[in-house]
């Protein structure tokens, strides 16, 4: 980037504050303006490292690739960008009319890659509750009607905001299409077959095929026609396509019906949501009491590859909390640990690289599988991003104790006393130290050793002799005298701060009796 330039200005908000969104779309809208290829480039490779869920702007950046380079590269940012935020419908479906104006022509094998790219949006974001419009557009799209019906049997069984308006087109493409049309051969003949046996059982009879031959008897032989082969034209065969299509319809009814009550237990939950996509902006409590309730319900009462839906979209809205990331690794540990570790690197890497506790839970779930050194990585990580941080120093040390390296353990003590800014600080590493050296090491003259310099640092610090009076009860035989030093110590620190106390208040009493008479005096 070159200085003193408008845009080096802009990139100087975001380095120094990469958690700036508003400066990050400062930056986007002002390489936009100057279309600058690879200034935009640059800026929106860098603004997705922290803001992937942002699809708005992946599909700016795959429209100004295709611009200024190309379908090619055009296609390159689409595929980033469904793989960063693979539930976002609108994505995909700004992805498949590109695809189809640019790739899909007949002579390119166009209809099979549009096809397959439809079968991974719908596999992707497919059991969304407002997918439709996405569904809705495969089935415009594809033109094989045995296909289509394929298509409805698969979104007639999923809880959708518009289930009832798919279950009316299906219906309207049963009725304008022949039933062998959209069936599989095998299932139309056996669907026949039982409509056929339904007609000819006694007592089932009606008059359809009264008039189906000439008076006097049947056809003459040798000109009958194959079961489900026959002229589409004829009464008899628009009566039995009736038949089969009732059948058809029938036996979505079920499907239909059972979709409808999963839909009913989730209608109250989708309207609760108020905001599905990304923002930086705080959720309100009911949103994040919305969110938490409606997975609560669909773990307790729905399939996997449901509930795992549900928490995607989820992370879209809330991925700057780190409650819902936690609760999201762990129903995924009872199914698979790769797909923890996975939830945990985005969490960490992307949405929440400064957030302790999320870091915490990884190193902790890392340790567990026992990844030790990628657990004191993580942890060695989060203390560069964000120093200072007590907890983090524990774990670092208790990790090191339980790993069984001591001298590791005292260094990073050690290096934490010397390091701590505040003298409150330092005492509280030269407890927890002293501590770990008489019960871990059991080398009760270097925890003296540590106490008494911490004293010497922070004399007015309670803690400090009470935890020196804890070491000295502990030892066998006890000491009296040295029980007693701490007590002592402690009580004249006591003392010299109530006579300090004291001193104050004589002299604020003297100044309160003093002011009276200087006002008279004026």
């Amino acid at each position: 980037i070159e200085s003193n330039t408008e845009l080096e200005k802009y990139w100087k908000a975001v380095r120094d504050n990469p958690l700036d969104f508003t400066g990050w779309t400062y930056l986007l809208q002002y390489v936009e303006q100057e279309k600058k290829v690879d200034s935009a480039r640059q800026a929106y490779e860098e603004f997705f490292t922290h803001y992937p869920y942002c699809y708005g702007y992946w599909k700016k950046y795959a429209d100004m690739e295709r611009r200024h380079m190309g379908a090619d590269r055009a296609l390159e940012i689409f595929e980033k960008g469904v793989k960063s935020i693979s539930q976002s419908v609108e994505l995909w479906q700004h992805y498949i009319n590109f695809y189809i104006t640019e790739f899909g022509k007949a002579e390119d094998g166009g209809e099979e890659g549009i096809r397959n790219l439809y079968e991974r949006a719908v596999g992707s974001c497919g059991m969304e509750f407002r997918s439709d419009k996405l569904w809705d557009a495969f089935i415009a799209w594809e033109k094989d009607p045995i296909r289509v019906t394929a298509l409805y049997d698969r979104i007639l069984s999923i809880p959708t905001q518009l289930y009832s308006h798919h279950f009316d087109n299906f219906k309207h493409h049963v009725f304008v299409h022949h039933p062998k049309e959209i069936l599989p051969l095998d299932e139309f003949l056996r669907l026949r077959q039982e409509i056929v046996a339904k007609a000819t059982t006694p007592g089932d009879e009606d008059d359809t095929g009264a008039d189906e031959a000439p008076p006097g008897g049947t056809g003459p032989p040798g000109e009958e026609v194959p079961p489900g082969m026959e002229a589409e034209g004829t009464k008899f065969d628009e009566n039995e396509a009736m038949r089969l299509r009732e059948k058809i319809i029938s036996l979505r009814e079920e499907m239909f019906k059972k979709t409808e009550e999963e839909v009913s237990k989730r209608w109250n939950f989708e309207e609760g949501i108020k905001r599905p996509y990304f923002h930086v902006k705080p959720l309100e409590r009911s949103q994040l009491k919305n969110w938490r309730d409606y997975l609560d319900f669909e773990i307790q009462n729905g399939s996997h590859e449901r509930v795992v839906c549900l928490f995607e979209r989820c992370m879209i809205a809330t991925a700057l909390y780190e409650d819902f990331w936690m609760k999201y690794a762990k129903y995924m540990e009872d199914h698979s640990l790769d797909a923890v570790r996975s939830v945990y690197m985005r969490a960490c890497k992307i949405h929440l690289p400064k957030k302790p506790y999320i870091h915490l839970a990884w190193a902790a779930f890392e340790e567990r599988q026992g990844h030790r050194e990628t657990a004191m990585d993580i942890l060695n990580n989060l203390e560069k991003a964000v120093p200072g941080l007590v907890m983090v120093s524990m774990r670092r040390i208790s990790l090191e104790r339980r790993s069984g390296n001591s001298g590791e353990a005292e260094s990073l003590f050690q290096q934490y006393i010397q390091e701590a800014t505040q003298p409150s600080v330092a005492s509280f590493f030269s407890i927890k130290y002293a501590r770990y050296l008489l019960k871990i090491v059991g080398d009760i003259e270097r925890a003296r050793a540590v106490l008494d310099s911490a004293i010497d640092q922070d004399k007015g610090n309670i803690r400090l002799y009470l935890q020196m009076l804890d070491l000295e009860y502990q030892c066998r035989p006890i000491s009296e005298d040295r029980v007693v030093s701490p007590l002592l110590q402690a009580a004249g620190i006591l003392k010299e701060s109530y006579d300090e106390h004291q001193k104050l208040m004589k002299e604020l009493h003297a100044e309160r009796k003093k002011r009276p008479l200087d006002s008279g005096a004026q």
